[in-house]
C-alpha cells in the first residue's frame, strides 16, 4: 500500500508532489530545502539554511510517524561541494550516534544552498 502525505507544519511543497510517501514500512520524504515554513524565510547563511533543512526534514519525519533516528539512507545537494566540511560538521548534531548511509554531491541549485531527502523506516512506537 503507497500513501502520499502532506504534512501540516512543514514548508510547502515548491511544486507538484508529496511531503513523504509511505510504503512497505518506509518512509520516503521529498527534498527539503531551508525555507522555515512558519515564516517563509531562508536564513542566509550555509550553517542556517543546513540547520533548517534538516529541521524541515524531521518535521515531516514526525508528522509521518517516523523520526530522524529511523533514517536509513540521506543524499545531500550541495551547491558548493568545497563547505563539505562544513556540511558534515552541522550533520553531525542531528545525526551523532550511528548515523544513516548517506550520499553527498554537488550540483545547482535554484537559490538554495543545500537540499536533503530521505529514506527512514516508520517507527515502532
Amino acid at each position: 500500500m503507497r500513501q502520499a502525505l502532506m504534512i501540516e507544519g512543514a514548508a510547502p511543497a515548491g511544486g507538484h508532489y508529496s511531503h513523504a510517501i509511505v510504503a512497505n514500512g518506509l518512509v520516503f520524504v521529498s527534498g527539503q530545502g531551508p525555507v522555515d515554513p512558519a515564516t517563509g524565510m531562508m536564513p542566509d547563511d550555509f550553517e542556517g539554511q543546513v540547520r533548517q533543512t534538516l529541521a524541515n526534514l524531521r518535521t515531516i519525519l514526525e508528522g509521518a510517524g517516523s523520526s530522524l533516528d529511523d533514517v536509513a539512507k540521506i543524499n545531500c545537494y550541495l551547491s558548493d561541494v568545497t563547505r563539505f566540511r562544513e556540511w558534515n560538521r552541522i550533520y553531525t548534531d542531528f545525526f551523532p550516534a550511528a548515523p544513516p548511509a548517506r550520499t553527498t554531491v554537488g550540483c545547482q541549485l535554484n537559490g538554495i544552498l543545500v537540499e536533503v531527502d530521505c529514506i527512514a523506516v516508520l517507527s515502532d512506537d
